[in-house]
């Protein structure tokens, strides 16, 4: 029997954050109206204990509750670094690399005029789009990709992107995900259609000791709890300093105007911050082209 299409457990996961911040942490400076409508029934779950503060005691749920709280002390300061850069320097078009349950489409007014596209892996695309089918407002137009054997390039072209024109690109919680030979065929892909005036916005996670042991705890607490931890089926395949990746940029004409620690982002808004190690491991990096 064929197994029903779904997001990616780090997709919902990441989702499920942002859930839980829309309307309590920071909210003049993040806002994600679309994240509860993309999860289902059960998924929604954990974000209602967050967002209660209520934490379960059983030791299942309780995993849980701190998994999804944690991920969402990462989403707003990540999700504010990545979208002040957008709006700074819209293009004519918007790509989000590796969409996931991203509803950036649908809640940030300043796309609304925008030809928005989300690149992702088949799969989860189409599951994304049912769950996306209760959402008001104008869809993205979804472009099936799997980034390790598909023509980026080529595959947007076909669905209308226009590489004569300027495109921002956010490319948000992806990399981690690929090896370091697939980052740079997916920088060269993105150059090769990205016109003068274009803007790339990358997340990157830092390199840092103890990387392995933190994924082995990871995995034990999950299979303590009677779950898959993410790292199983989704384990990090590179880490970037942001001096590398910017030179990987500049092979590919792209100039890093800004660098910014998600940790320092954090620090700069209203937030709680409990895991500072976590935080200090994300980057985000924005470069233009011309």
């Amino acid at each position: 029997m064929a197994e029903t299409p779904r997001a990616s457990r780090t997709a919902v996961l990441v989702c499920q954050g942002r859930a839980a911040a829309h309307g309590l942490v920071a909210p003049d400076r993040f806002s994600d109206p679309t994240a509860l409508a993309l999860l289902r029934a059960d998924e929604r779950e954990a974000v209602v204990w967050v967002r209660d503060g209520r934490a379960p005691k059983e030791w299942r749920t309780r995993v849980a509750f701190e998994t999804v709280k944690a991920i969402t002390e990462l989403m707003v300061p990540r999700s504010v670094a990545i979208d002040d850069a957008v709006r700074a320097r819209l293009g004519q078009q918007v790509v989000i690399l590796g969409a996931g349950l991203d509803g950036r489409a649908w809640r940030m007014p300043e796309l609304a005029g925008v030809e928005v596209f989300e690149v992702d892996q088949p799969a989860s695309q189409q599951d994304k789009r049912s769950r996306a089918a209760v959402l008001s407002g104008r869809p993205p137009t979804y472009v099936p990709v799997d980034f390790r054997t598909d023509d980026l390039s080529r595959t947007l072209a076909a669905a209308g992107h226009l590489g004569d024109r300027p495109t921002t690109w956010i490319w948000e919680g992806v990399v981690p995900y690929l090896t370091p030979a697939e980052v740079e065929a997916t920088v060269a892909a993105v150059a090769a259609c990205s016109a003068r005036g274009s803007r790339l916005v990358v997340n990157f996670q830092l390199p840092v000791p103890f990387l392995k042991l933190g994924s082995l705890v990871g995995r034990a607490l999950s299979r303590s709890a009677g779950q898959t931890s993410v790292f199983t089926r989704e384990p990090w395949r590179s880490t970037w300093t942001p001096s590398a990746m910017a030179d990987l940029l500049a092979r590919h004409d792209f100039t890093v105007t800004t660098d910014q620690n998600v940790l320092d982002v954090a620090e700069s808004l209203p937030v709680p911050i409990w895991h500072r190690r976590s935080l200090a491991q994300s980057q985000v990096q924005v470069a233009d082209r011309g």
